[in-house]
């Protein structure tokens, strides 16, 4: 039988037990979630789990919400075969976005992860703003990022190591690990990052090869797969996020494909996936420096002497713009929100007089 720390519960959860686990409850993880239904996997089994009204009804945002990876205190009922979800502890690590569309709100991608395979494939996916973006995502959880390009087999050596050089070129300094799923080419150099009771999860596009990936560490086709279309667009194959623990301990959280990756509250992230504009910018001349028109801002001076690209540049401006602009319009609706909450309390106690 498996016990917690195998599913990667180590002394930081074990700290919190005390302030949240009440005597008739266990402890368990999320292993998948599907419009607002459950799975959680303790050390036997995966048991379908539902939030207790209770826990539900004074949830204040999306992101307080089980997400995979989640540790969460359970009470079991029928025999064990079904669970409800009382509290979710404190996340050491998260992976988060701003929700697709025009709603303005998180979307929690997963919890508790060790390092984020962010994958792109080297034939049509290659694309270095999506991968700032996605390095920018893992930053602001404090997750490792691992670069990943896969499909190599579609492109020479040359043409390889022109991406990479590209990556380079644009200031990621992230590992980056080239593999095939076809040739088997980079798979060991894969295989050893992975550590047992630690949890990965796998990033990227439809069709880039993240569940083939997962597939071959496994040695047979657990998960469904499709052949990329024509025109290089994926297609997607998995339909939501689950955790997969592997037969030699390690974790694995598969996720859909992303079309909108949008930044939500992430300037610490910005930040720290720009280190060097933001290493620059500790001797522009004012500590306000928007870097965008003042003078003697170093972060300009290195551009025009080249030691920075525009590229790069421009795209730290595009994300810390887009972050904070909807930050603002998230404080504003959590205002709102809180503001006719308050309403709905007192029109309620009015009722009652």
């Amino acid at each position: 039988m498996m016990k917690l720390i195998d599913l990667g519960f180590d002394p930081w959860f074990e700290a919190h037990v005390d302030d949240l686990r009440q005597e008739d409850q266990s402890i368990a993880r999320v292993s998948a979630v599907d419009r607002g239904s459950y799975l959680i996997r303790n050390q036997i089994k995966e048991v379908p789990a539902e939030l207790a009204g209770r826990f539900y009804f004074q949830v204040e945002s999306s992101i307080d919400l089980p997400c995979v990876g989640d540790w969460v205190t359970v009470q079991y009922h029928n025999n064990g075969s079904a669970a409800i979800i009382h509290q979710v502890f404190p996340r050491k690590t998260f992976l988060r976005r701003k929700s697709a569309g025009e709603k303005v709100d998180f979307q929690m991608i997963a919890a508790n992860i060790d390092i984020a395979f962010i994958v792109q494939s080297c034939h049509f996916d290659f694309n270095l703003p999506r991968m700032n973006r996605y390095l920018v995502m893992a930053a602001d959880g404090h997750v490792e990022p691992i670069v990943i390009l896969a499909k190599t087999d579609l492109i020479s050596h040359a043409e390889l190591q022109q991406k990479i050089a590209a990556i380079r070129e644009a200031g990621i300094t992230t590992r980056v690990i080239a593999l095939s799923n076809i040739t088997g080419s980079g798979f060991d150099e894969f295989q050893q990052v992975l550590m047992p009771g630690q949890t990965y999860c796998l990033l990227g596009s439809s069709g880039v090869g993240k569940s083939t990936l997962i597939n071959r560490l496994i040695g047979r086709d657990v998960l469904g797969t499709k052949a990329v279309s024509e025109t290089g667009e994926g297609t997607h194959t998995t339909s939501r996020r689950q955790l997969i623990v592997l037969d030699k301990g390690m974790m694995f959280i598969d996720t859909p494909g992303m079309r909108e990756l949008g930044l939500l509250g992430a300037s610490d992230g910005v930040n720290k996936g720009f280190e060097d504009i933001i290493e620059l910018s500790l001797v522009c001349r004012y500590a306000d420096c928007s870097h965008t028109q003042e003078s003697d801002c170093a972060v300009l001076t290195a551009i025009t002497n080249g030691e920075l690209s525009e590229e790069r540049y421009a795209s730290y401006l595009k994300l810390r713009k887009e972050s904070e602009h909807y930050e603002m319009s998230y404080l504003d609706k959590r205002k709102k929100d809180r503001a006719f909450g308050r309403f709905m309390k007192t029109a309620k106690k009015n009722m009652k007089k």
